[in-house]
């Protein structure tokens, strides 16, 4: 039995925390805020409840795989998992609004069919075929094993199956996700909807490789869900099952080193001046808290990986209203900007806020959030750069306007409005600038893949977001099954079979 210090009480840390315990280790876990669950935070105000990290679990196989193998309760009898269906709406510049089913890819080109046409919806129908080769082909080695020592082989191999394209007399496959959109999709519609899900990521569809097709395939293959009471009480399901598996919690304790002995991991440094002894430690933090905490670890020695720094951030507004939900509405909206050259343009050449951007309005079905039937809590979401500063409330106001073409007569509901700035986000991840996670893609060199969850220090482990298999609630939820797979199995674990 190994004694193992976890830094942070994110969603990678708490998994890996959980799995390690079941296998008979004493596990503590060390945070420097006052509360467990990383970026899955709640504000509460006046009776309003709102989520100000992700809204929605895709994956969510992979968290019941988790409380499936470190307990007796399944994650059902901890937390109300409700299918979201719509899956999600999209309003388009033209005025074409589309409702997406849950897990139908056959409702999917129906409902495409029915607002954007035959064509357009055979287009996709095709597309999702091929997304789904490059799923299969990538699935394993970037979700499921631990990162691949010769990992250049999935940074030079693109695992989508593009459609040749004929243009001045030669033939030429799309390389990458903005390529797909002009070359396959051929509707500005269709586009915007493929490339929105990258952006929801902070990535450039003109950078990001075709590989990033998988991502609107896992929503149409697996589904999008919401956990009543909000996101939050995934994290607060995920913290009890550790307490159940006595794992040890010490809130308000902040890291400042990775203690070493005859060239391993043995334990942290903390910023009281104490020290916390341990045989392993697993660190889910970003890489330049890492880098503070124990420099010269990462990349792991296995090729260099580069290390996602993260280019983007999110901006989250919290609407109060007045006046219930109507029936009908969707959970999830996304109100597609009017020019997204410039968008594109704004967030990753110039690094600025984009004049009029594209913004995802979450309105959940849930009495736990507001106050009475009589009251809507709504958060409205776009993507910014890391690091930048504002002016928030007045930037704040050009999301409301635009959320406002999702929501009927939102001025007139509004009564009050709260802003989430990538410095929140800053304060409660420990991410510099604010940046946000992506999950890892094959492909592009290796930009979009994560170091390793070893490090090039014996002993010392990295699990979240900002690891392999990258960013995201279930990619998150991986990296703790996979560092628990390496310290309890060795170096010679590969996966889940």
């Amino acid at each position: 039995m190994a004694r193992i210090a976890v830094i942070g009480a994110g969603m990678g840390a708490l998994a890996a925390a959980a799995r390690l315990a079941v296998a008979g280790h004493r596990v503590a876990v060390y945070e420097r805020t006052e509360t467990y669950g990383g970026a899955l935070r709640r504000v509460e105000r006046d009776g309003f409840s709102f989520d100000t990290g992700p809204g929605l679990l895709p994956l969510p196989a992979v968290y019941r795989d988790l409380f499936l193998k470190t307990g007796r309760e399944p994650l059902e009898e901890c937390v109300e998992l409700v299918q979201v269906d719509p899956s999600s709406r999209h309003v388009f510049p033209d005025g074409t609004r589309v409702s997406l089913p849950n897990t139908s890819r056959a409702g999917v080109v129906s409902a495409l069919e029915d607002g954007l046409g035959p064509a357009a919806a055979r287009r996709w129908g095709d597309f999702l075929v091929r997304a789904r080769e490059a799923w299969d082909r990538s699935r394993r080695p970037l979700l499921e094993e631990p990162l691949w020592p010769n990992w250049q082989v999935l940074a030079e191999r693109e695992p989508y199956p593009a459609v040749p394209h004929r243009k001045l007399l030669r033939t030429r496959t799309a390389g990458t996700l903005a390529e797909v959109g002009a070359w396959e999709l051929r509707d500005p519609r269709l586009t915007a909807l493929l490339e929105s899900h990258a952006l929801a990521y902070g990535l450039d569809p003109r950078r990001t490789p075709a590989s990033a097709a998988v991502l609107p395939y896992m929503e149409h293959a697996f589904g999008t869900w919401y956990v009543r009471g909000g996101m939050r009480e995934l994290a607060r399901a995920v913290y009890e099952r550790c307490l159940a598996r006595r794992v040890e919690f010490h809130f308000g304790a902040e890291a400042v080193g990775v203690l070493e002995k005859d060239g391993r991991a043995a334990g942290l440094e903390l910023a009281d001046g104490s020290v916390a002894e341990a045989d392993l430690v697993v660190a889910g933090v970003a890489p330049g808290v890492l880098d503070r905490l124990a420099r010269g670890t990462r990349p792991r020695g296995d090729g260099g990986v580069p290390a996602q720094r993260g280019a983007a951030s999110r901006l989250t507004v919290l609407l109060a209203l007045r006046g219930g939900r109507p029936e009908g509405t969707a959970h999830r909206t996304v109100v597609h900007t009017e020019d997204r050259a410039a968008e594109l343009e704004s967030l990753f050449g110039a690094g600025d806020l984009p004049a009029r951007p594209t913004v995802t309005v979450l309105r959940p079905d849930d009495p736990a959030l507001v106050p009475d039937a009589g009251h809507e809590a709504v958060t409205v979401t776009s993507v910014v750069p890391a690091g930048a500063e504002g002016p928030w409330d007045a930037y704040a106001e050009t999301l409301i306007t635009a959320a406002g073409r999702a929501v009927p007569d939102l001025r007139g509901r509004l009564i009050r409005h709260e802003v989430r700035t990538p410095a929140d986000i800053a304060g409660e991840t420990g991410a510099e600038g604010g940046a946000v996670p992506a999950p890892a893609l094959a492909a592009a060199g290796g930009r979009l893949l994560h170091p390793s969850n070893g490090t090039a220090l014996p002993g010392l482990f990295t699990a979240g977001g900002w690891s392999h298999p990258g960013g995201g609630l279930p990619h998150a939820g991986m990296s703790g099954a996979l560092v628990a797979g390496l310290i309890v199995e060795g170096p010679e674990f590969r996966g889940s079979q």
